[in-house]
């Protein structure tokens, strides 16, 4: 398959590196990013790698009014090597697609996509860390870039990747954190955006968070929006329930968004043999599980925290303590297995890990 041509332009000043063992999670961003433009009737075009800048918008960018814009997260991994590991990068370009689908927005070329990555990535290799929970973030984004005041698709977009050396999404990092089930506020509904990775589900979200915040919790649960019973997913991670042996998590719906680790996690317990069930659960069955002592461990999954083990769960002021706010032996299980992974450190028996030799890279 024909590659698609990337201009380089880099920096004439490079950043200096952060200390890897103070990382915070998404604060700090690396030399360059890559671009590319679409015009409706000429499709995607101008792919390049530039330094790192700003965005120069104008102020009726779609983007700005009606909220086009659709993002993924990954994370590449580098060893002593110098090889470069990505994780699934393929799923996330697929799910990508699906988004901008739902938004009426260009699909992107993936393959394009994952060599405009992959240039990227070998040109920022010395910014990848290597201390342990350390990665680097990945943020592919599309936005809405043509001027105009009508509620229609644009018919121009901005397709960019930047990067982001990272330590651990929660403070906490696999120690359990505190979850508020969240019983006011409704982020999506089936038929909605829901499914789709769109900014606007997570400014739907932060008036919930912000009162979770205040409660001294870390996320919210989501319940559906029709009858505000049934589990969906916490506000960054889809969420995994053990009662009594059993691992279950909600269903894809429409309004919940299919995480590629919520994907490998399952493929993961499939291949152990765990029993696994994606289906309804409610918040009344979690409470007698609970009660009757049966509820084991609770679990969410992301791209940015991998495995976050819940130590509390928080439904309208009662409060289950789970397995001792500690974290599960299942848990720490899956966590230790798929960082090992996508690390190295353990064998890929699902090919799920894309290597980037760093003897090949010519651009840096």
């Amino acid at each position: 398959m024909t590659r698609t041509p990337i201009q380089v332009k880099l920096a004439e000043t490079k950043k200096e590196k952060p200390n890897a063992e103070t990382l915070v999670f998404g604060r700090t961003f690396t030399d360059h990013m890559f671009v590319a433009d679409f015009e409706e009737g000429k499709g995607w075009h101008s792919h390049r790698i530039v330094p790192y800048e700003p965005i120069s918008l104008d102020p009726a960018s779609i983007v700005f009014h009606y909220g086009q814009t659709v993002f993924e997260g990954m994370k590449a991994y580098k060893n002593e090597e110098g090889v470069i590991r990505l994780f699934r990068p393929e799923e996330n370009m697929k799910r990508l697609n699906l988004s901008l689908d739902r938004l009426c927005m260009p699909k992107i070329d993936e393959h394009s996509a994952l060599h405009g990555l992959t240039e990227l990535l070998r040109i920022e290799r010395d910014w990848i860390p290597t201390l342990e929970g350390t990665s680097l973030y990945i943020r592919p984004f599309v936005i809405a870039t043509e001027a105009f005041l009508g509620v229609a698709p644009a018919r121009k977009y901005q397709f960019i990747i930047i990067l982001s050396p990272v330590g651990s999404y929660y403070k906490e990092g696999i120690h359990p954190v505190k979850i508020l089930v969240e019983n006011e506020f409704v982020r999506a509904v089936k038929g909605g955006t829901g499914g789709a990775k769109t900014a606007g589900n997570y400014a739907a979200g932060l008036k919930a968070q912000e009162v979770a915040d205040q409660q001294g919790y870390s996320q919210v649960l989501w319940l559906d929006g029709v009858e505000r019973k049934y589990v969906e997913e916490v506000g960054s991670m889809n969420i995994f329930f053990k009662i009594n042996g059993e691992i279950i998590t909600p269903a894809i719906n429409g309004s919940i968004l299919e995480g590629i680790t919520r994907k490998s996690i399952l493929d993961l317990l499939r291949h152990w043999e765990i029993p696994v069930s994606e289906r309804k659960i409610s918040m009344e069955e979690i409470r007698d599980a609970y009660e009757k002592g049966i509820l084991e461990e609770v679990f969410g999954t992301g791209t940015a925290a991998v495995i976050s083990p819940v130590g509390e769960l928080n439904w309208d002021g009662y409060k289950m303590i789970v397995n001792n706010g500690k974290t599960g032996d299942l848990s720490m299980k899956l966590y230790n297995t798929l960082t090992n992974i996508q690390t190295g450190q353990e064998e890929d028996p699902f090919n799920w890990v894309q290597k980037i030799v760093q003897e090949y890279a010519k651009l840096a």
